[in-house]
């Protein structure tokens, strides 16, 4: 696997952040950035002219991550040419289909099978239940085949997002790319970092990802009155509070981001769904343990990639963990590097959701205010 990583920014304009000769033409060109210059695409024509006849996949993110450091409103460049393996590419428009659920079946049936490894989904980040996507698309995969991916983001303002699909920059959509052959040894881990806080409530009424009650309650006065006087930013503020959700049967909790609220309707919409009957519980950031989520997210993902090194890692965070962590964003990252080691080569951007497994025998899953990170390598 041969990596080439560039870096555009305003104050400086192109720099490289990794060199390469390739042998041969990159397959797949990483690219994550801000949402103004995927609305313009005068970049990305750039990018596409670098690296003629490459598939072109990235989304707008919260926040830019390339080697051990964190930007916004920059351009994150990350070219690979695999020795081994094959890629191909699906998208689809959410107008074009019924809901998330059938938009990840979709994708996952317009992907040829037959030695499929792996699949990474970049989605909108604001109109797609991030929860159905993954269900869709790991329910319609082979056997075997993991699941990794994230939202994409627009900063604190939760206003557009886009996703690139077929070169060009596209909202309210999702792409897929599947990674194809023997010789690729994919690694995956998510963790957080939060510790719960506040009584547990039973979900009492709610809509696929649409909260509207906990306790028989309404769960937006509820978060006001957690919140006080930063309930005004609302829903900026609200990752600084996810909500952390459980079965009545058991099992871990996921955890829950706010996307937006509805004044009138006294509602709240998440990422992801929060199923009537399940608790809820709201959460806060310990910094310590953030940093901790990260370096385990890293250790999982190596430990299931196998024997060998990472060559390149897909780092998806969550903005709240961006928004609390603040000046220091950066720890989290360079832990992961301590993990992984100098040979690997870290992109990634901070998001409005994370896609993964949490165990190598379970399905994807959509996950908020965690580090999720990706790896791969051939042997």
């Amino acid at each position: 696997m041969q990596i080439e990583q560039k870096q555009w920014s305003q104050a400086s304009g192109w720099s490289s952040v990794r060199a390469c000769e390739f042998a041969g033409s990159p397959q797949l060109v990483l690219a994550f950035g801000g949402s103004d210059l995927f609305r313009d695409g005068g970049k990305l024509k750039e990018v596409a002219g670098m690296y003629p006849g490459s598939t072109l996949f990235g989304c707008s993110t919260a926040g830019e991550i390339q080697d051990v450091h964190v930007a916004d409103d920059t351009l994150a460049v990350t070219a690979v040419h695999f020795k081994n393996t094959s890629i191909a590419a699906a998208s689809i428009c959410m107008n074009d289909v019924a809901d998330s659920f059938h938009a990840g079946r979709k994708l996952a049936e317009a992907l040829e099978h037959d030695e499929l490894v792996h699949v990474l989904v970049l989605s909108d980040g604001l109109t797609v239940n991030g929860s159905d996507l993954a269900r869709g698309l790991s329910e319609h995969v082979p056997e075997g085949v993991t699941v990794t991916g994230g939202l994409s983001g627009d900063g604190p303002r939760f206003g557009e997002t886009y996703v690139i699909c077929d070169g060009h920059s596209k909202q309210n959509s999702v792409c897929v790319i599947g990674f194809y052959g023997t010789s690729l040894r994919v690694g995956f881990g998510s963790l957080g970092g939060w510790d719960p806080f506040g009584t547990e409530r039973v979900i009492t009424k709610s809509e696929g990802n649409v909260l509207y009650e906990m306790g028989g309650q309404s769960a937006l006065e509820l978060y006001k009155t957690y919140l006080g006087e930063q309930a005004a930013d609302l829903p900026a503020s609200g990752l600084l509070f996810p909500l952390a959700v459980r079965s009545s049967a058991g099992g871990p909790p996921v955890v829950r981001t706010i996307l937006a609220i509805d004044e009138k309707e006294e509602s709240m919409t998440f990422a992801g769904d929060v199923p009537e009957g399940y608790y809820a519980r709201l959460m806060k950031a310990n910094f310590n343990r953030l940093i901790d989520g990260a370096v385990g997210a890293a250790r999982s993902s190596a430990e299931k990639l196998g024997p060998g090194s990472a060559e390149l890692a897909i780092l998806i965070s969550c903005v709240g963990r961006k928004m609390v962590l603040k000046q220091r964003v950066e720890e989290e990252v360079e832990g992961v590097r301590e993990v992984l080691g100098q040979g690997a080569a870290l992109t990634g951007f901070y998001s409005y959701g994370e896609i993964s497994p949490i165990l190598p025998s379970v399905k994807c899953e959509l996950h908020n205010q965690t580090m999720t990170i990706t790896t791969f390598s051939e042997r």
